[in-house]
């Protein structure tokens, strides 16, 4: 087609982008291929928002976002992590992946290279691609634990390295950066001046250990960017709400280009956000549990079925990467496999980055009832 960008000639669509098609492949497919849970939002969250639009919030909000919403997120910090956030370091994004794109936009210049912790959320390379940006993979394995080997990390840098973006709980593995990893990349990226965009997404589902901002080790405040998001942690999705926390000039410029791109977030949406931030606690604790308990669940099922196993007990997040490499088949092979026979659609691990090969990711946004039929079905199709 002559009139599209020479930029997208190349198709580049995805296994995650292509889900919703597979979703609909039969009449009975139970989908564990995308983070998007089966619970609505608390009740509570939805009649704040309500409650707000009456009253006359439906009109563009200051343009680093709703005051109130920077408020709560600022007493957040302070109460959960004993963290100090000015506000003039935040901005309130409609969404998390904006959020990346916004961030990524400000800092990169043409010819930039990220490193991205690697298997990452499938969005990360065309995210960078689209700041004319270099991403290079930054692999982790599964007898690693998922960690960051530093080393390994080191040996990627070049001089045109600008930023590294770390995901922990980690969206496809499932894996949780220690203390001892996360300071270990503070110092190399203090070495060699680097910007740490911290992907914090699932700071809710840390299920080992307390969870620590990576901004808050010492002396990286100064130099990580922090993208934080309402989808998960309080089941909004369809709200499109996320936030940045960043040095204040680098938040200058993520709100100029923001002017540009959708000018504020959902201001009924950062209603909600305000409530759920305030609430957090009694809100978010059902949620926790309900997911911690379908990730022991799945994990044990998966233990169980010949030809698969996966790291127990599950670190953080919602999502199993199952290591499907005993079977002989390929990611894409397994994951076909299980849609044709078992009707359980699921994500190849090479949607992730090369070194997700020999691994499935499956998310655990379904009830309990749904996961015992789909791991019943997954089992006898490897039989």
């Amino acid at each position: 087609m002559k009139y599209i960008s020479k930029r997208y000639i190349e198709d580049k669509s995805t296994a995650m982008g292509q889900s919703d098609v597979l979703a609909k492949a039969f009449d009975d497919v139970i989908d564990l291929s995308l983070g998007d849970p089966d619970m609505t939002t608390p009740k509570a969250i939805i009649d704040a928002a309500y409650e707000a639009m009456q009253s006359g919030h439906t009109k563009y909000t200051d343009f680093r976002g709703d005051p109130e919403l920077r408020s709560a997120i600022i007493n957040q910090y302070r109460e959960d992590y004993d963290m100090d956030i000015d506000d003039e370091e935040i901005f309130v994004a409609a969404s998390g992946c904006l959020a990346m794109y916004l961030v990524l936009e400000a800092i990169i210049d043409d010819g930039d290279e990220v490193l991205m912790q690697s298997p990452y959320f499938t969005p990360y390379p065309q995210q960078v691609e689209l700041a004319r940006g270099i991403p290079v993979e930054l692999p982790t394995y599964e007898d690693e634990d998922f960690q960051i080997d530093t080393d390994r990390m080191e040996s990627l840098i070049t001089d045109k390295t600008k930023s590294i973006i770390i995901n922990s709980p980690n969206n496809p593995t499932g894996s949780c950066l220690t203390l001892d990893t996360m300071e270990k990349i503070a110092a190399i990226a203090a070495k060699h001046d680097l910007v740490v965009i911290s992907d914090e997404i699932y700071t809710s589902f840390s299920f080992e250990h307390p969870f620590i901002p990576f901004a808050s080790l010492p002396g990286m405040k100064e130099r990580t960017v922090t993208i934080n998001s309402f989808s998960k942690n309080f089941v909004m999705t369809g709200w499109r709400l996320g936030n940045i926390i960043a040095p204040p000039d680098i938040i200058r410029v993520i709100q100029q280009i923001n002017e540009n791109v959708v000018f504020t977030a959902p201001s009924m949406s950062q209603r909600a956000g305000i409530y759920a931030l305030q609430r957090r606690h009694e809100l978010q604790q059902p949620i926790i549990e309900e997911f911690r308990k379908r990730m022991f669940y799945a994990a044990e099922r998966i233990n169980g079925i010949p030809g698969m196993h996966v790291i127990y007990p599950p670190k953080g997040s919602f999502y199993l990467f199952p290591n499907i490499k005993k079977t002989g088949m390929s990611s894409e092979e397994v994951s076909g496999l299980l849609l044709e026979k078992a009707h359980v659609l699921t994500l190849p691990g090479n949607a992730f980055g090369a070194c997700g090969e020999g691994h499935i990711r499956i998310c655990c946004t379904v009830s309990m009832e749904k996961l015992k039929e789909a791991f019943d079905r997954i089992e006898a199709a490897l039989k």
